[in-house]
């Protein structure tokens, strides 16, 4: 029953503005989930323009259980972390962390966008219990998930293909999984979100921006 509160693909920019940003953390602290996950692409590619100023926008973000962020293709590996610091979220950098909550213990391992492999995800895993959420930026990593016996993904990264056209469907989206919602394989089970941002073109088509809330369960061995 922990809802896990999860913004993704923010793209703060000329296209995605300060009033957009804050809409967000707006519909998600209304929620009032348990705790609450960053998933990557706070900027475009990079642009040090709006690193502080978006670190800035999501700091009112509060749970109880706190709030994890991690970084995506368009984030760099230094002023990013260090803004979102600042502004007291904790970046998971190939890093984990444990929680204590009501008696359980929930573990979340945070990967880079760059941490792809089997082995260099299994580093990040050693010594986890059986109760860990990969946050993984890219949906395609459920693959080294599964692998891994790892039971639950959140990733972002796809913006549900942000252009949709009927008949047709995602134009950019063949080469993921999964381009938005829950998804399985083998004992995983991964959800994508939608995010709120965009890249390249200012407009989102069939494809609307997303907060999403997912509600964790416990696996009930048969």
């Amino acid at each position: 029953g922990l809802r896990v509160g999860l913004v993704t693909d923010v793209h703060h920019s000329a296209m995605v503005s300060a009033d957009d940003v804050t809409a967000a953390v707006s519909l998600l602290t209304a929620t009032k989930p348990d705790l609450i996950v960053l998933g990557g692409d706070y900027v475009t590619f990079g642009d040090r323009a709006y690193v502080d100023p978006v670190a800035e926008l999501l700091e009112p973000l509060r749970a109880p259980h706190g709030v994890f962020a991690i970084l995506g293709n368009h984030d760099d590996d230094r002023d990013m972390p260090a803004a979102l610091v600042r502004h007291h979220i904790q970046v998971l950098r190939d890093a984990r962390t444990r929680l204590e909550i009501r008696g359980e213990t929930l573990e979340l391992a945070g990967i880079r966008f760059w941490t792809r492999t089997v082995a260099d995800i299994a580093r990040v895993l050693k010594g986890s219990g059986d109760t860990v959420l990969l946050l993984a930026h890219d949906p395609r990593r459920l693959t080294q998930a599964a692998a891994l016996n790892v039971p639950g993904v959140l990733s972002g990264h796809t913006h549900g293909g942000q252009v949709v056209m009927p008949g047709v469907g995602a134009l950019a989206g063949r080469r993921f999984p999964v381009l938005a919602g829950t998804a399985t394989e083998h004992n995983t089970s991964i959800f994508v979100s939608r995010g709120i941002g965009t890249v390249y073109v200012p407009i989102r088509i069939n494809c609307p921006p997303e907060v999403a809330v997912v509600t964790l369960t416990k696996r009930v061995e048969a």
